[in-house]
């Protein structure tokens, strides 16, 4: 132990895993992180897929970043550092490259002649420590610190912002980026293979994922090149390139997804993998052409990080018991609805992963196949072949299938094929794009699909939208406005009559939005007998949505209230979501 207080590395690695005083799971619910629910149903969650109890509880979500180094500092007895001890200048790093920091998630914190400190996620990480001792000579201490402090940290000191922009681009050549016609393939070509414009398109790629966006929209404008990420839902503009790379940038991504870089005139439809920090992310991209060159959007599945838990996906307990009942239907049709990135995809993969048994057949016809799933048969829409969804169902329902999954009902003869499998004995999960619940019913019928056939099939249909979760290090809880109690009729959704709310206010965590990541506000709509009635005398959508909610159902706005008056989530963005249904 030094006169900082943090603990030698030797002390750290040479303590075996059976002399640790608790195992970690336990620590947690002593420091009141988790309950003994969460934990058992982590392990379940563990035993599947593998990985650390402290992993496999951040992936569902349940475990903060804080809490996380918390119960490490006490399980290793190394000292804990808090934001405020944080450096402000960078240390040098010799030969320890940026990336291997990323990866090991390691901040060096001070730096001496004969000693260096770091701050680790992870401080029993022997390989990682090692490594540091042999490339810098020197004795190591180490300490904890939460994985989000590490990375931004590492991302002001090291590259933030425009410097690390302004290095890739000392090496594009300024005169050849500006005289580049667009229609000089070869030229755009060569550009797109140099090695500032690689990095150039990978730094993108890096940054967007170490902020969790979902997409990133690069888009020409006269006289500027916009970068923007969605995160949580929400675009949010990033340092952009100079506008005469946005040819090159363009051609780039075309290559890397293997698209023509020659035809500017006609939207075109690619993907590739890119790998980060050994996981690999799939990128699909889509390039339209505008007034000013082609816009670009790439949208970023990483396959490492689908959660098939419904309590994750934000379902209410009693919620997911109604959809587990449901599922155990032995036929009939089970829609989900939502707007385009509402999580429709993930919630038909959660319901296919509690379907998953070996005495079932699972196939599922998707455009595009976002995520495999092992021990169900997928397959991928082509177009331009002439596989399509009513091409491919045709030979679906001939495979024996117990449970079809189709992506999404587009068009007439798709529906019916499901309507006919439903009726011949399969269980059909399918998506539609409406507002709510009710509304699936009247856009099945204004499709053509016969009203007795409807309601003899469907089973269930579930509504639901996505919200920002608020930051659990900077939230701020007030009582709530009596105007907004009354309106929003508060009461009911907290059970209490003074019903607190929180607001978001922001922090260095959360990248001061106040919000980090996002869960799904749901209505489910069991089709009884009251809704067959409906739907057999052409009721329209606010009679059904209205009959639905007088029979019991919640509707996407009280779970959402019910959410916010938790302190999950925001009233304003529960309104935000909900305005339309």
């Amino acid at each position: 132990m030094n006169d900082t207080g943090i603990k030698s590395t030797e002390a750290v690695t040479a303590l075996p895993e059976k002399d640790k005083p608790k195992r970690f799971g336990e620590l947690l619910i002593e420091l009141g992180a988790i309950d003994t629910a969460t934990l058992t149903r982590a392990l379940r969650l563990q035993e599947q897929e593998g990985g650390r109890i402290g992993e496999v509880l951040t992936k569902l979500g349940t475990l903060s970043d804080a809490d996380r180094a918390k119960a490490l500092s006490v399980q290793l007895s190394v000292p804990l550092i808090e934001e405020s001890d944080l450096p402000d200048e960078p240390l040098p790093l010799g030969t320890i490259s940026l990336k291997f920091l990323h990866e090991a998630k390691i901040l060096p914190i001070e730096i001496d002649p004969d000693n260096l400190i770091l701050a680790m996620a992870d401080p029993s990480d022997s390989f990682a420590i090692h490594a540091m001792e042999l490339s810098l000579g020197k004795s190591l201490d180490v300490a904890v610190a939460t994985e989000r402090d590490i990375e931004t940290t590492l991302r002001q000191l090291y590259e933030e912002g425009s410097s690390e922009l302004d290095d890739i681009l000392t090496g594009v050549d300024g005169e050849f980026a500006n005289k580049i016609r667009e229609d000089d393939v070869e030229r755009l070509r060569d550009m797109a293979s140099e090695a500032p414009v690689i990095r150039l398109v990978n730094m993108l790629l890096a940054r967007a994922l170490e902020r969790r966006a979902s997409d990133i929209h690069i888009e020409p404008f006269e006289a500027k090149l916009k970068v923007r990420y969605r995160i949580d839902g929400v675009l949010r503009e990033m340092p952009s390139p100079p506008p005469e790379l946005a040819a090159a940038i363009t051609s780039r991504v075309k290559i890397m997804s293997r698209l023509n870089i020659a035809e500017r005139r006609l939207a075109q439809d690619g993907r590739f993998t890119y790998q980060h920090r050994g996981r690999d992310i799939d990128v699909r991209v889509s390039t339209v052409p505008t007034v000013f060159g082609e816009s670009v959007v790439m949208r970023l599945l990483d396959k490492g990080s689908l959660v098939l838990d419904l309590p994750t996906l934000g379902y209410a307990a009693d919620q997911e018991i109604r959809l587990r009942e449901i599922l155990t239907e032995p036929n009939g049709i089970i829609i989900v609805t939502g707007p385009t990135g509402s999580g429709k995809s993930t919630s038909l993969y959660s319901s296919l992963s509690i379907l998953n048994t070996t005495d079932k057949k699972i196939i599922t016809v998707e455009d595009p196949v976002e995520y495999q799933i092992e021990g169900i048969n997928q397959i991928q829409v082509a177009q331009q072949i002439g596989l399509n969804f009513s091409t491919l169902l045709r030979s679906v329902v001939r495979q024996d299938p117990d449970i079809i999954m189709i992506g999404e009902m587009r068009d007439l003869e798709t529906t019916r094929i499901a309507v006919q499998s439903a009726l011949t004995g399969h269980l059909v999960l399918s998506t539609l794009h409406t507002n709510n619940a009710a509304g699936a019913i009247t856009r099945l019928l204004d499709m053509g699909v016969e009203d007795y056939l409807m309601s003899s099939t469907l089973r269930a249909i579930v509504g639901q939208r996505l919200v920002r979760t608020l930051c659990p290090d900077c939230r701020v809880a007030v009582q709530a406005p009596v105007e907004l109690v009354e309106r929003l009729d508060l009461r009911a959704a907290a059970e209490t009559d003074q019903p607190t709310i929180y607001n978001a206010v922001g922090c260095n965590k959360c990248d001061g939005v106040g919000y980090i990541g996002r869960l799904g506000l749901f209505e489910i709509l069991r089709i009884d007998e009251s809704a067959r009635r409906l739907i057999l005398r052409a009721a329209d959508t606010n009679e059904i949505h209205a009959g639905a909610a007088a029979a019991g159902m919640r509707t996407m706005r009280e779970d959402g209230l019910r959410k916010a008056c938790a302190g999950l989530t925001t009233i304003d963005e529960v309104l935000r979501v909900t305005q339309e249904v």
